[in-house]
């Protein structure tokens, strides 16, 4: 499973413009068992918003965000709902936001970070992948991952050797950051192209905390021997 947790209040707030449209949706499978997903969190986020002038047309919770396929046939059913929202915000591991922005024309903010465990994996495969690098930047690269879609990890934009909108490691492959410019440009936010990401904290990508080994999500005999 990808554990993941609800980024800091004030984080959230801060994508948001005042008065933005918003349409809640949460992940019921691995993001509920670590308290960042389902009804619970559907609740939380939503006094958050409505305390902090935003507005909450609707919101829904669905057990596999990971599984494209499900996400849109469950979208379809909030039609009405999302033609009132300006934006969606999604909280989930990472494959389940990149899901949601693939199947929606909407903005898709990120309400959470998917951190590391190691060597554990998602739960349905797809194209949408997750480094779990514990602080997520989907909110400013349109819903694409640049550390998984590029075969390089490049997090501020393409590489010298793209060219034509392709990959230069792989002919035929598209370029991961063209995809990325393609699909904020659809959804009218080229100008996070222009907003400056510091480096990242790689620690937070490669190393699990003593307090996360501790957590019924490590194994048990690992949890027993650290105690």
């Amino acid at each position: 499973m990808l554990t993941s947790e609800l980024k800091p209040a004030e984080e959230i707030l801060e994508n948001l413009a005042q008065g933005e449209r918003v349409f809640l949706v949460a992940c019921a499978g691995c993001a509920e068992v670590c308290d960042a997903g389902g009804e619970e969190a559907l609740r939380r986020l939503r006094k958050l918003l409505e305390e902090g002038g935003r507005t909450v047309v609707g919101g829904t919770s669905l057990p596999f965000l990971c599984n494209r396929a499900l996400v849109s046939l469950r979208l379809g059913r909030c039609a009405q709902q999302l033609k009132e929202a300006d934006s969606i915000l999604v909280t989930s591991c990472g494959v389940g936001i990149q899901a949601v922005a693939a199947v929606s024309a909407l903005v898709v903010h990120t309400a959470s970070n998917t951190t590391t465990m190691g060597a554990f994996q998602g739960v349905w495969p797809s194209d949408e992948r997750c480094a779990r690098c514990g602080d997520c930047v989907l909110e400013y690269t349109g819903g694409i991952c640049p550390l998984t879609v590029c075969p390089k990890g490049l997090l501020h934009g393409p590489c010298g050797g793209s060219h034509g909108g392709e990959c230069e490691l792989e002919p035929g492959r598209s370029c991961g950051w063209q995809e990325i410019h393609d699909r904020l440009e659809q959804t009218g936010q080229r100008e996070m192209l222009h907003r400056y990401q510091p480096p990242k904290d790689r620690r937070r990508q490669l190393d699990v905390p003593l307090a996360r080994r501790r957590s019924v999500f490590w194994a048990l005999e690992y949890a027993e021997e650290d105690e």
